[in-house]
C-alpha cells in the first residue's frame, strides 16, 4: 500500500451530501465525497466515496441513515484493492475534545463555523481492525457555484495499488451518471 505509507499533505475537495434530500430532521443516508489533489504527482486525483454506516464488520457495507453529519462513521461500503488484498475504506469523526455534552448536536455547518471539523480515514479487511491511514480536516465552506460542481468517480481517479474492486461496477457506473446528469439540472435548494 504505498500511497497510504507515503508521508504527506494534500490538498483535498470535500462534498457532504445527503441521499434522498429528506428535510434535516429527518435521518437520511450521508454521503461524503474526498477528491485528493496531485495524489501520486501533479494532476493525479484520488477519489473516495463514503457513506454514513456502522464500524462493525457487516455494518461497514450498508448504508445507514442517521439525523447528524457526525455522530458516526463513513464507509466506502464496497471493498478496494490495497496490494493484495481487498479492504473497505472509512471515514470516522474525530470528537471535539473541546465540545460540551449537549441536548441538541451540531450540524456539519454549525461546527466548521467555529472549528476545523476532522475526520480519522482507515482501511480494515474483514479480519482485521481499523487501521488509520490519513487524516482530514475540513476548515472552510466554499460555496462553489454549481457550474463548476466536482463529479467524483472512485473509479476514473483511482491509484495503482488503491482502486475500488470491480464488483457491482456497473450499478454505481449508471448511479454516477444519474447524479452527474441530475446536478446539470438543477443543485437542490440547500435552505430547505
Amino acid at each position: 500500500m504505498p500511497w497510504l505509507d507515503r508521508p504527506g499533505s494534500y490538498r483535498a475537495t470535500v462534498r457532504w451530501s445527503r441521499a434522498l434530500g429528506l428535510h434535516r430532521r429527518l435521518p437520511d443516508a450521508l454521503g461524503l465525497a474526498v477528491r485528493v489533489e496531485d495524489a501520486d504527482g501533479r494532476g493525479s486525483a484520488l477519489d473516495m466515496l463514503f457513506t454514513s454506516s456502522r464500524p462493525g464488520r457487516f455494518g461497514r457495507h450498508l448504508p445507514l441513515p442517521r439525523p447528524d453529519a457526525l455522530t458516526g462513521p463513513y464507509s466506502s461500503l464496497l471493498s478496494y484493492r490495497l496490494g493484495e488484498r481487498e479492504r473497505v475504506l472509512a471515514a470516522f469523526p474525530v470528537p471535539d475534545p473541546g465540545g460540551t455534552a449537549e441536548d441538541t448536536l451540531p450540524t456539519l455547518w454549525q461546527e466548521l463555523a467555529h472549528r476545523p471539523v476532522r475526520f480519522d480515514l482507515r482501511a480494515a479487511a474483514p479480519d482485521e481492525p481499523w487501521r488509520t491511514f490519513a487524516s482530514l480536516s475540513l476548515e472552510a465552506v466554499d460555496p462553489a457555484p454549481a457550474t463548476s460542481t466536482v463529479s467524483y468517480d472512485p473509479y476514473a481517479h483511482s491509484l495503482p495499488g488503491l482502486h475500488p474492486t470491480g464488483r457491482l461496477r456497473r450499478l454505481r457506473d449508471a448511479a454516477y451518471a444519474g447524479s452527474r446528469h441530475g446536478r446539470t439540472i438543477g443543485e437542490p435548494d440547500e435552505a430547505g
